[in-house]
């Protein structure tokens, strides 16, 4: 049965990228149809996936349920496993004909209708436009069309890395991750991609070393913030939710990379289905546990400054 879970996933994730890719980069799909399940904009790209993404569980995956961001929870009481989709994480870079859109599929048992993200035992991420691959096991690591290969260095001045910047306030995030920026300016890179899923399997190329978002911690531990998350996100908070994390989380973590919420803690205990605030996640993720540590630090030193700068402000 694992194995055949684990061809269904992949089959679904392939089949997803070729149901978006002669859309990627036309003007038609930005055409905006409504709001999804999670708050954020219904693309017509979107719809194309989203119809895609049904039929094939109605097909294929007997007793299978599915989460996906547009419609939210679907499936029967008697399912067994449920399915976590983000059918096209990195929407806008797929809108502009960009390589940094992937489709993320994960699989879990439904157990009490509760599951968390330790409960996850399929992960795969699909490039949409180049069609590369990951797909990895609980405990079985992380294959891949493409060579893996994990960075070791630790030095902050040299890294690459990625953050997450929409939906969230930029003022307040950019101060969070402002020592960062500046230390990794000269000899590193710093990069928006527009999906967690492209950005986090880059750490596994080595193409980046890190990628940080820490939107949820912002408005954990600075007072007021979730206003303003609402206000850029028009009524809502678009921070990362568990479809947006799961299957690259997995893939990360089999391929020996170490991935934590935005306080350093596992992310083993999320609850996996929901997308509101109170299941979003912040995330750093890592190549090597010695540069974990010292973005951890970093982004302990970033949200105790901009506490002191609001407060200073009152």
């Amino acid at each position: 049965m694992p194995a055949e879970l684990s061809e269904l996933v992949f089959d679904l994730a392939r089949g997803l990228r070729r149901a978006v890719l002669p859309q990627l980069g036309l003007r038609a799909g930005r055409e905006q149809r409504g709001e999804a399940a999670g708050g954020d904009i219904t693309f017509a790209v979107d719809e194309t996936a989203e119809l895609f993404l049904a039929e094939f569980v109605a097909e294929r995956g007997r007793r299978i349920s599915f989460y996906s961001e547009d419609r939210g929870l679907v499936g029967d009481p008697l399912d067994t496993h449920v399915l976590v989709v983000d059918p096209i994480d990195g929407t806008r870079p797929a809108l502009a004909g960009l390589e940094s859109a992937c489709v993320a599929v994960a699989l879990a048992p439904l157990g009490d209708d509760e599951p968390t993200m330790a409960d996850v035992e399929i992960g795969c991420v699909v490039e949409i436009k180049s069609g590369d691959w990951f797909l990895a096991r609980r405990a079985q690591g992380v294959r891949s069309s493409r060579q893996l290969q994990l960075g070791g260095g630790g030095d902050i001045a040299k890294m690459f890395w990625s953050y997450g910047f929409r939906g969230r306030p930029a003022r307040a995030t950019v101060e969070v991750l402002a020592e960062l920026i500046d230390a990794s300016s000269v000899g590193g890179g710093t990069f928006e991609l527009g999906s967690q899923a492209f950005a986090m399997t880059r750490v596994i190329t080595g193409q980046l070393d890190a990628v940080i978002e820490v939107g949820s911690r912002l408005i954990e531990d600075v007072p007021g913030m979730r206003a303003e998350f609402e206000q850029v996100g028009r009524g809502e908070v678009l921070n990362n939710s568990p479809y947006d994390l799961a299957a690259p989380w997995l893939c990360l973590t089999e391929a020996g990379g170490v991935v934590s919420d935005g306080w350093g803690r596992p992310l083993d205990g999320h609850r996996l289905l929901g997308s509101g605030h109170e299941f979003q996640i912040s995330s750093i993720s890592a190549s090597n546990r010695g540069l974990h540590a010292q973005l951890l630090a970093a982004v302990d030193a970033g949200v105790a400054r901009l506490r002191r700068l609001r407060a200073g402000a009152s």
